[in-house]
């Protein structure tokens, strides 16, 4: 590769690397616009600001956004959220990921054929094999 070509893989070289630095400027101006919209338009919001950074944390916590976290966590504090609170929307964001974790293992199941642990006791007198006598 000569010296005028750019590389195949663009790097940062020696500059730091910030929040959005893939997003080309006008979807960084979408997403902030996006953003700007929910957050910061109190004329036109519905929730409670501390109840939205709640689900805000909730949210976070199910995206596994270490940044989102930090910053919604930040502003529930600073609006008032009780570390009750917190620890509720902690366990409920748990809940709905375990949730989804069997979800998706009940949908694998089903494409699979499989049941390890049914439900239901097998009838009386059938094989514990699986297998049923013609």
């Amino acid at each position: 590769m000569s010296d005028t070509q750019e590389p195949l893989i663009p790097t940062a070289g020696n500059a730091p690397t910030n929040s959005y630095s893939m997003l080309e400027p006008r979807m960084k101006k979408v997403y902030g616009a996006y953003y700007k919209e929910l957050y910061y338009t109190p004329e036109r919001r519905v929730l409670d600001p501390k109840i939205q950074e709640l689900i805000s944390i909730a949210a976070s916590l199910v995206a596994k956004c270490e940044g989102c976290l930090d910053g919604h966590m930040k502003k529930a504090l600073e609006l008032g959220a009780t570390r009750e609170e917190i620890s509720e929307t902690i366990c409920i964001a748990a809940a709905i990921n375990a949730a989804a974790m069997i979800d998706l293992s009940d949908r694998c199941a089903e494409r699979l054929n499989l049941n390890h642990f049914p439900t239901t006791p097998p009838a009386a007198g059938a094989s514990s094999s699986g297998s049923s006598a013609s």
